[in-house]
């Protein structure tokens, strides 16, 4: 469907089609307000649907897509009547087999695509009413959205099955979509215990203290942590904190990184502002914060690891709900929509300049 676009500028396409609607937003909301019309639903459905199929239709490169090709060698694979023998994410390969009797490889990553992105439509029109357009445009102008579509698709998937999870009312519909999360990528299990902590002990000024804490501990141990927790051997993704880069994409070299520590500490201050500072309260809210300071804390004492995205993955894909969420569900300032408006460009600006300047 894409063939025209080239290789080399399929990426920038996307990047530069968000800046796009980025800066729509942005006037809009210094010009007057944010409002809930039909325009932005318009922009909302757009980017759904289109980003699934300019994900989906992606060129099956390995050298601009990062695992892409990777997983079409394993559909060839079922497509010639191979077997399932993996015993790891099975039911990510399940699927993958199941695809493979029934469509082609494009249609099976637009199915993907679809799988990444409509649990984040559902989980923004649960929370946000009719302003999900903002809450779904906060999440996919996120820094790590586009690599997590067409790279890191099983562990994308099971981040937005997860959200799913979280934004149920009925604990056995949580507890569905979370399992189904894990059995699509296990290392799901991290942001899940994170769950079951923000469930029994809803302490987020400590748990802030704690993150605060993490990161002398980290530039202190050094290596220490990342030997620890890849000794534990309970999952074999722990081998990525010691063993060599498995592919060069995102931030695969090691060492601390200052740049996205303060990433990560965003989402940190918002939630700090929002609970500590203006008195905010919403259990769910709670849920969503407590989580992402468990899992990215995580990720800072293993930050030197040699494949460390994708242990930051597991706190970046709630970052854009932590520092959006009160916004679109309270007043809590003053000519609010200019504040998301700014917040928004703030934050695609990062991803922008981390995935097409630099």
């Amino acid at each position: 469907m894409f063939d025209w676009v080239p290789k080399e500028l399929y990426t920038l396409i996307y990047y530069y089609l968000l800046f796009a609607i980025v800066l729509v937003v942005l006037f809009e909301s210094l010009r007057s307000r944010i409002p809930s019309g039909d325009r932005f639903q318009f922009f909302g459905s757009f980017l759904l649907f289109f980003s699934a199929l300019y994900m989906g239709f992606r060129p099956i490169s390995g050298f601009y897509f990062g695992d892409t090709s990777t997983y079409a060698q394993y559909f060839d694979y079922y497509t010639s009547g191979g077997a399932v023998t993996i015993n790891k994410d099975l039911l990510f390969h399940s699927f993958m087999k199941w695809s493979s009797n029934i469509m082609t490889v494009h249609y099976f990553f637009v199915l993907c695509a679809f799988f990444y992105l409509y649990p984040l439509y559902l989980v923004c029109k649960k929370w946000f009413k009719e302003l999900w357009f903002f809450g779904f445009l906060f999440l996919i102008t996120a820094f790590s959205f586009w690599s997590y579509g067409t790279n890191g698709i099983r562990n994308g998937i099971a981040g937005s099955l997860f959200l799913l999870g979280l934004s149920r009312d009925k604990r056995v519909f949580q507890i569905l979509w979370i399992v189904l999360a894990i059995g699509f990528h296990k290392t799901m299990l991290l942001p899940t215990a994170g769950f079951i902590l923000a469930n029994v002990y809803n302490q987020p000024k400590k748990l802030i203290m704690f993150w605060v804490l993490c990161i002398p501990l980290s530039l202190l141990g050094g290596g220490l942590f990342e030997s620890f927790f890849g000794s534990l051997g309970f999952d074999e993704r722990l081998s990525y904190l010691t063993d060599g880069n498995i592919n060069d994409d995102d931030f695969s070299s090691t060492g601390f990184r200052w740049d996205f520590v303060m990433y990560s500490a965003t989402a940190i201050y918002a939630g700090w502002y929002y609970i500590i500072k203006k008195g905010y309260q919403d259990k769910v809210y709670y849920w969503l914060f407590n989580t992402y300071i468990f899992a990215n804390a995580f990720w800072i004492l293993v930050i030197r690891a040699n494949f460390s995205n994708r242990f930051a993955y597991l706190s970046w894909f709630m970052i854009g709900l932590v520092i959006v969420y009160p916004l679109l569900r309270d007043t809590l300032f003053v000519r609010q929509y200019k504040k998301i408006g700014v917040i928004l460009f703030l934050q695609f600006l990062f991803t922008f300049i981390m995935n097409v300047i630099l």
